[in-house]
């Protein structure tokens, strides 16, 4: 099972890797940063395959995907 981590402080709620995500893993959290943005959050992690499309996908290298 993979595993995604987000360095919540680098997020400007962007949402493109929730938007390029094919399984729905990420989510809008309901915490804000230091920044006032709401960071994404992995909502459901179960359906992570790895693929790291979420990282290749963010301008702010907020998102690692460990496999």
């Amino acid at each position: 099972m993979a595993k995604v981590e987000i360095r919540s402080e680098s997020c400007k709620s962007c949402q493109y890797c929730i938007k390029f995500c094919p399984r729905g893993v990420l989510a809008i959290g309901n915490e804000v940063n230091s920044k006032g943005y709401e960071y994404v959050a992995a909502v459901n992690m179960d359906a992570c395959v790895g693929c790291c499309i979420c990282a290749r996908m963010c301008p702010d290298a907020a998102i690692e995907v460990y496999k």
